[in-house]
């Protein structure tokens, strides 16, 4: 989900080694960037457009791809395939991931989720989005994120826990995703840049704590 540690996440990964094109690395309200490639971003974007979908309005059910994306998502990457180990991120790719999953089977994945208040009060710092809609596209992003998971597990961080504690368990993912966790020294983490905290839990949906609760369960 966005606003949920994932480009703290992605540019650890990529101290350690990652390899992710062209990214961007600062924006008005992210100061180390999101760390998308914006030509992902793109396709998915009009993958979801196609759909009559957007990232703030997740779509009902799987999409199937235009053909036309598929054919750019293939040449868009084969223009990576001297990076190894090629990686990108973009919380759309929960609404898209079918399309990625046919181009490319043997994606590896890593998870990260934060607590939905503290979600959704981001977002409405960053844009306005009112609470509910904000807890609300929380949670139709993690149940998907639930339901990968479930089909075949991977690493699951929460962006929730302390920082020495994130970071102990990030080198601990990244030494078994099979990174040289020793070239990762943690300094992208910035506490200070962590721009909501959660308040008055008494408005979150019983669903949505629900979800964030079995999320926990299953973190690192």
């Amino acid at each position: 989900m966005h606003r949920s540690g994932t480009s703290c996440l992605t540019g650890s990964l990529q101290e350690a080694g990652l390899h992710m094109g062209v990214i961007h690395t600062w924006n008005p309200h992210n100061l180390k960037g999101n760390r998308e490639n914006q030509q992902i971003v793109d396709i998915n974007d009009r993958v979801l457009a196609f759909a009559g979908a957007a990232w703030d309005k997740p779509p009902a059910a799987d999409i199937d791809w235009p053909q036309g994306e598929m054919e750019s998502a293939r040449e868009l990457f084969a223009s990576y395939a001297d990076l190894s180990p090629f990686g990108f991120k973009d919380p759309r790719t929960l609404l898209t991931l079918a399309g990625w999953r046919q181009l490319f089977p043997h994606l590896q994945y890593i998870g990260i989720f934060r607590h939905p208040l503290a979600v959704a009060q981001s977002l409405a710092n960053r844009s306005g989005m009112p609470i509910d809609q904000g807890l609300e596209l929380w949670y139709e992003y993690n149940r998907r994120l639930l339901r990968q998971y479930r089909e075949a597990a991977f690493p699951l961080l929460s962006f929730d826990d302390e920082q020495s504690l994130f970071q102990n368990k990030l080198q601990q993912v990244l030494g078994a995703m099979g990174f040289d966790a020793t070239r990762w020294q943690g300094e992208f983490f910035d506490e200070n840049l962590r721009s909501a905290h959660r308040e008055n839990e008494g408005v979150v949906p019983w669903k949505v704590r629900r979800l964030y609760r079995k999320l926990q369960r299953l973190a690192a």
